[in-house]
């Protein structure tokens, strides 16, 4: 099953007319009137919005009412009061597929696809950084977004950086939560993942054709399942669900949110203002001014984090000497 914010879904419209009169019983013959289709199309459509997780409640000689929304990250529900100019006016949602990532790999060169989202219930074949398998548990949010930049080629490497901000942002004003950074790309709370991230790229001559950001947030997920599945893989080092027991905050929330912080920072690097993401970062950052170890492809080097340059690399201190890495995993003690 799979939904674009761009069709003309005859279920959206029973839905926002739901949703328009909260709380009232719309009898069958109503909707029918109103939005001048069969009564026999209205409880079609009915049946398959319970389908997708609302909640109606029906009450003979009354009609329907909408008693809960969704909790899935339906298209509607995203581009409805989304305060962004341009990224996730454009959806496509999927029930289930191999990768959002290879999914917008093969759109992305299409211009208007600019700034679309690509959600993810459930993913068979999810990709983290490195080519590693990444895990997509019941609960969590997968996504990709398709940008075609007008920065530099250099400026490319700051996009897990500025959405590593985002992210710790989105999740600080929507859940109350304080997050940290792991460089390159991973979210932390209390030393244990809650998110990572995953930016592909296409380039042609020294212009930037298109990237790809992928993001996979452990929202509300069985932590404890999850890290009994991954714990011996390599450079596990714990995961964590973000959204408490009691905590209703509906993902669509986080998500429009991080969005919205997303548009902003990609605002930033436009207008050449480096230095503001790295601050923010810096800020949120894991083992500044501490010694750390990094597992790259060449074995594992210790030094002192010094934070990182402008194009993101990371400032490792060894001795008198600052070296720059470009590609590792930040080893948690």
């Amino acid at each position: 099953m799979s939904y674009t914010s761009f069709d003309n879904v005859g279920l959206v419209k029973v839905l926002s007319f739901f949703q328009t009169h909260d709380s009232e019983y719309l009898s069958g013959q109503d909707l029918s009137d109103v939005l001048k289709i069969s009564r026999v199309a209205v409880w079609k459509h009915i049946k398959k919005i319970k389908t997708l997780g609302y909640k109606i409640e029906s009450k003979q000689k009354l009609g329907y009412r909408l008693v809960n929304d969704t909790e899935k990250l339906l298209p509607w529900e995203i581009t409805t009061d989304l305060k962004t100019k341009m990224i996730g006016k454009r959806v496509h949602y999927f029930e289930e597929i191999d990768s959002t990532q290879n999914f917008a790999q093969q759109i992305a060169s299409d211009k208007k696809e600019n700034g679309a989202i690509i959600i993810a219930e459930k993913q068979t074949a999810g990709r983290g950084r490195l080519d590693r398998k990444w895990t997509s548990p019941k609960g969590g949010i997968s996504f990709s977004i398709i940008i075609h930049p007008t920065f530099d080629v250099s400026s490319s490497t700051l996009i897990p950086i500025l959405s590593a901000v985002a992210l710790s942002k989105s999740i600080k004003s929507t859940l109350g939560i304080e997050t940290q950074v792991k460089w390159p790309n991973d979210i932390t709370v209390k030393g244990k993942k809650v998110a990572g991230i995953l930016v592909d790229a296409s380039f042609q001559a020294n212009k930037i054709d298109y990237l790809i950001l992928g993001v996979g947030i452990n929202f509300d997920i069985d932590a404890k399942k999850l890290e009994k599945r991954l714990s011996k893989t390599p450079n596990f080092y714990g995961v964590k669900s973000l959204r408490k027991k009691n905590d209703k905050t509906p993902p669509k929330l986080f998500l429009k949110e991080f969005l919205l912080q997303f548009e902003k920072n990609l605002s930033q690097l436009d207008n050449g203002e480096k230095s503001k993401i790295i601050k923010e970062w810096t800020k949120r950052a894991i083992g500044i001014g501490k010694k750390i170890t990094i597992n790259t492809s060449n074995g594992k080097i210790s030094g002192i984090s010094q934070g990182i340059d402008n194009d993101g690399a990371l400032k490792l201190k060894i001795g008198k000497e600052i070296k720059k890495i470009f590609v590792g995993d930040v080893v948690l003690s």
